[in-house]
């Protein structure tokens, strides 16, 4: 938690910094254009308690803008109801029609949103992507943690509970998601490394809390010696857990989550999960609001903002809790 509170005080003592400087340097100057409002459009894969972080935290940089440099910073948050390539393109498409100065986008794939992106870069609308990457041809940046270290944290975590061997099983989010496909691809890297550890099943939930529950019901029923999970998604572990728990197999099938949720930070105080992997939701709204301001007063922005990546366990949950 210390990370965090040492990105805002960084950003804060930047957004201080161009404030004055917007005063002293010339006009054409990169980074020195000045507007009196801005409005950005945040475009989640879809609704989700993770990405209410993200809207968190882009709503504290658009505070931070306006406290830094008295411009007003307005925040469009705007998901889709499912995860769904065709709304997600759909609600940017709509975006675009308003001419916001920047958007700002949780890709669900790729090679599917690409036209609607370059279609933004056409018309002069700047994008910043957040837990996802580029797609092919385009660099935008992106701001987010790495996916693989993330992944890898969960997947050794647990092979060290299970003191290097066992049966274990991997919740999928959404497959067509580059962050959830790669996840799932190193935990099974990890996996496939120790000789003691088998995969016997992968769940898909399409990051989706009842269906996790449903798809890990379902596996361990099938599976009843499986010893443990990891999931690459923030819905994953939580309908996990509620599996675990409905099964009365609490301490027995061993579960390292992925992120912050609410839920997640519960099912590890009552022992129901062991710890997990998070990422920074609400640090990357925040940092991909800073990145747009920056692009919309005319600055170059890095190819990508690392958040970084923490493991939540009993030891520190409560820090987290708060």
């Amino acid at each position: 938690m210390k990370i965090v509170k040492a990105g805002v005080v960084l950003a804060l003592g930047i957004l201080a910094s161009a404030g004055v400087a917007s005063s002293a340097l010339a006009a054409d100057g990169p980074g020195t254009e000045k507007s009196e409002s801005y409005r950005f459009v945040v475009v989640p894969k879809v609704v989700h308690p993770w990405f209410d972080k993200v809207n968190q935290g882009a709503q504290q940089a658009a505070a931070a803008i306006k406290a830094q440099t008295g411009s007003d910073v307005e925040i469009q948050y705007s998901a889709p109801q499912s995860a769904n390539v065709a709304q997600q393109n759909e609600i940017i498409e709509r975006a675009i029609s308003t001419r916001p100065d920047g958007i700002i986008v949780d890709l669900l794939d790729p090679s599917g949103n690409r036209t609607v992106l370059q279609e933004a870069q056409e018309q002069g609308i700047p994008i910043t992507l957040f837990d996802s990457i580029n797609p092919e041809g385009m660099n935008l940046t992106t701001v987010g943690s790495d996916f693989c270290e993330q992944a890898e944290m969960a997947a050794n975590r647990l092979i060290e509970l299970l003191d290097g061997e066992g049966k274990v099983a991997i919740m999928m989010g959404v497959p067509t998601a580059p962050n959830h496909a790669e996840r799932a691809r190193c935990a099974q890297a990890v996996f496939d490394a120790h000789d003691g550890i088998e995969v016997v099943a992968t769940g898909v939930d399409n990051d989706d809390i009842n269906t996790a529950q449903q798809q890990a019901s379902a596996i361990m029923q099938a599976n009843p010696d499986l010893d443990g999970w990891v999931a690459s998604d923030a819905a994953g572990p939580v309908g996990i857990g509620q599996a675990i728990k409905e099964a009365d197999k609490v301490g027995k099938v061993q579960l390292v989550g992925l992120d912050d949720l609410s839920q997640m930070l519960v099912l590890i105080k009552e022992g129901v999960a062991d710890s997990s992997s998070a990422s920074r939701p609400t640090m990357q709204g925040y940092w991909s609001v800073i990145s747009m301001w920056q692009l919309a007063t005319g600055a170059i922005t890095p190819n990508h903002i690392d958040t970084g990546n923490i493991m939540i366990t009993p030891d520190n949950v409560d820090s987290f809790m708060e």
